[in-house]
């Protein structure tokens, strides 16, 4: 054998060989997927409808395609959902696992179930889902290939969307915080891609809609409430299912991140916690920014027709999250703009010893103004040409400490002098900030004892010579702002107060805007 011929029977094993791998390459993918044939016989097992049996790939796909781009207007996520089929080659990918053992009716039954949620069930089509389902297994209703093709692609896609809509209304509820509120400045985590992908490749459906059903105390507690349809006392039943309806909604946000200590204030509580392992190791009372009105509980529907964000009250607390990182005893109040306009030129124009005996001194261009009697106070632009800054001492507006922490509305938790609010129940009296109730004892839960706590309290007591000091914590502690009307307390008895800034009734609107 000459060298050209060995050459040419190695080409011809070698391109032999490469074919064959080819071949079996192609036969283990196929082994792999599922062929639209083998599809029909699983709708038949599932069915017993024989016209199931006639499904063929190519006819099927085109069908599929043809509902897709139909129905696309009717689907939240077109594109993700669009995508899944895409990678799926248009098959009915959640009916091939969800049909058996009846999950699909499991499935069914959870849609249906929805207002225990205070949810709607025509926002996850429910009824449509139940409809659909119910007419592939009627033998009577679906004679052709054709129909047996339009009304699985149908509800297939239904049970996309839904399955979809129904996962993100339960682990991070209906409505954005941040698009409703002005004033809302905590970190909400929201649905991607990447978990609705996730919810679409689950494949115990009974399982794993169990596992996102919301299971907190207070969650529970107000779900049992709105089933049994309590009024509590002020309120009539429809106003105390809105109340129901809207907290269990604030209930599903994600905007809280668990750790071994932190602070929790309830606005409309008008009160504060320390919480350590999930339970509150110190309380107290709090006031917080005014309120907008009075008549708070009345029914109404939001003003704003085209729905964008609620219009604040310049003093309500906002709402945030963030952590307290430093305190300064004996704090320097730096007078916000607003204030010294509104208020302290005022005063100051009214009664011209009023900056010298609150201990305010005034500054222009960064330098101290030694003489602030000859101020023409009256004049309109006043209280922007001037800083105002207060001095350390018993009648400083922020009393003995501040807790700080980062926000871009300036506010944080404070002492006051003013302690007679804390005997008011409707304690919606500060611009903005937190007066605390127990200062020195909040500071002894953040600082722990030891020797920075011991300065603390020996500052706090000073009286000669007050000096601002800065203190930083030992270990940063979450804070979070929050507003709830309804939850349950450590007994587990439900808990209502009033809708001081109005947020019920805009978060309301949302709901019904979106058909819960």
């Amino acid at each position: 054998m000459n060298l050209n011929t060995s050459a040419t029977i190695k080409g011809y094993t070698t391109a032999k060989l490469l074919c064959l791998g080819m071949v079996l390459l192609v036969i283990g993918l196929q082994a792999c997927r599922k062929s639209r044939s083998e599809i029909g016989k699983e709708l038949f097992k599932e069915t017993r409808n024989s016209v199931f049996k006639k499904i063929e790939n190519d006819a099927f796909a085109e069908v599929f395609k043809q509902v897709l781009q139909e129905q696309r207007s009717s689907l939240k996520n077109p594109k993700l959902i669009s995508a899944f089929y895409e990678k799926n080659e248009y098959e009915p990918a959640l009916l091939l696992k969800y049909l058996p053992e009846d999950q699909m009716k499991v499935f069914s039954e959870y849609l249906n179930q929805s207002a225990e949620h205070g949810l709607d069930s025509k926002l996850f089509q429910a009824a449509e889902v139940d409809s659909l389902l119910k007419k592939i297994y009627d033998k009577k209703a679906i004679k052709t290939v054709e129909e047996a093709s339009r009304y699985v692609a149908l509800l297939e896609l239904r049970t996309a969307n839904s399955l979809i809509n129904y996962s993100n209304a339960l682990q991070y509820g209906l409505i954005s915080p941040r698009r409703i509120y002005a004033q809302y400045y905590t970190e909400t985590a929201r649905p991607d891609s990447t978990s609705m992908n996730g919810v679409l490749a689950t494949k115990g459906l009974k399982v794993y809609l169990d596992s996102i059903q919301p299971k907190g105390a207070s969650y529970v507690a107000l779900q049992k409430a709105l089933k049994e349809g309590i009024t509590t006392p002020g309120m009539s039943k429809e106003q105390t299912q809105r109340v129901l309806q809207v907290n269990l909604e604030r209930l599903r946000w994600k905007n809280r991140k668990e750790a071994g200590k932190m602070v929790v204030v309830n606005i409309p509580d008008f009160h504060l916690d320390v919480i350590e392992g999930g339970k509150s190791v110190l309380g107290m009372k709090v006031c917080v920014g005014e309120a907008r009105e009075a008549n708070v509980n009345e029914l109404r529907e939001y003003d704003e027709s085209d729905l964008k964000k609620d219009r604040p009250f310049s003093r309500e607390t906002p709402q945030l999250g963030s952590v307290i990182h430093s305190v300064q005893v004996n704090p320097i109040w730096n007078i916000p703009q607003s204030i010294a306009t509104n208020e302290i030129s005022k005063y100051a124009a009214a009664d011209r010893y009023y900056l010298a005996n609150n201990n305010i001194d005034v500054y222009k261009d960064g330098e101290l103004v030694q003489d602030t009697e000859l101020i023409d106070w009256t004049a309109a632009d006043a209280g922007k040409v001037y800083k105002f800054k207060q001095r350390p001492g018993d009648d400083n507006s922020l009393g003995k400490i501040k807790f700080l922490f980062d926000n871009q509305s300036s506010v944080y938790l404070h002492d006051t002098p003013a302690k007679a609010a804390f005997n008011q129940s409707m304690r919606a009296v500060s611009h903005g900030c937190v007066r605390v109730e127990k200062p020195l004892e909040l500071a002894r839960a953040l600082f722990g004892e030891g020797s920075k706590f011991e300065f603390i309290k020996k500052q706090m007591e000073n009286k000669d010579n007050p000096e601002a000091k800065d203190l930083a914590l030992p270990k940063k502690v979450p804070v979070y702002l929050t507003y709830y009307t309804c939850w349950t307390d450590a007994n587990g008895t439900l808990q209502f107060r009033k809708d001081i800034y109005g947020q019920d009734v805009v978060l309301y609107s949302y709901l019904q805007k979106m058909g819960a």
